[in-house]
């Protein structure tokens, strides 16, 4: 006697449903199996980012700005190394060398020339951002005098205690810095120059105080962290 189509049909559906039940009983198994497995493998690793800790950098800039002295017009050119502190803060050391087209008519028209450097500190505000803002302060020393602007005449190799003078410089400032990669960075701002007063033998000025502003770029390594990953616990002991 030949089984009827209705009872072949009610087995293969038996069949089909053992068969699913017994796939998803194994696809169960294999994924509780894997995700113990996990489990124990993340219990051996501790995972964390060291970029949250302290990141260091250090750098070599190079700047160039304009300004006035007395209404003349003022070119600096500065050097700064300096070493970055969790992308937050900024101490160093910076030197300048400055040039006024003074024109000092007491002297023959000379120019006043300027050298001086000292302590850089930099406090920077929005670290994590492609732009920062910062405000960078200069505490140093050194001297000022003046030099003929006439090429055409003999160089005088001497020079009297009373054509130089020494100064003693505080110059803060506001820059936007921008973090072109981990090795660049530009920078934008202005500053104010304030000095003592100067005594030098026929010179108009008082002091060399004055704005300027203008631009930068540091070269460097401004973080040295590394980042996420897990390290077995078995290295630490």
């Amino acid at each position: 006697m030949q089984p009827s189509k209705k009872s072949i049909v009610l087995k293969e559906t038996t069949i089909t449903k053992i068969m699913t039940q017994r796939i998803l009983l194994l696809a169960f198994l294999l994924v509780s199996s894997l995700s113990w497995a996990q489990d124990q493998d993340d219990a051996d690793y501790i995972e964390f980012n060291d970029r949250k800790n302290v990141v260091h950098g250090v750098y070599l800039g190079l700047t160039t700005y304009f300004g006035e002295i007395d209404g003349k017009d003022t070119y600096i050119g500065g050097i700064k190394v300096a070493y970055v502190a969790n992308r937050k803060f900024e101490v160093g050391f910076v030197g300048n060398f400055l040039y006024s087209e003074q024109d000092n008519p007491r002297t023959i028209n000379e120019d006043l020339i300027a050298a001086y450097g000292g302590l850089h500190i930099e406090p920077i505000l929005f670290s994590e951002s492609l732009v920062n803002l910062s405000f960078p302060v200069l505490i140093g020393a050194g001297g000022v005098g003046y030099f003929g602007n006439n090429f055409d005449d003999p160089i005088d190799d001497h020079i009297d205690e009373d054509e130089i003078d020494a100064i003693f410089v505080l110059e803060p400032g506001m820059s936007v810095l921008f973090n072109v990669s981990r090795y660049v960075q530009l920078e934008a701002g202005i500053k104010y120059r304030f000095s003592n007063k100067l005594d030098l033998d026929l010179n108009p000025l008082d002091r060399i105080n004055g704005f300027s502003g203008g631009v930068g770029v540091k070269i460097g390594v401004f973080n040295m962290g590394r980042n996420r990953y897990k390290k077995h616990l078995d290295d630490e002991q």
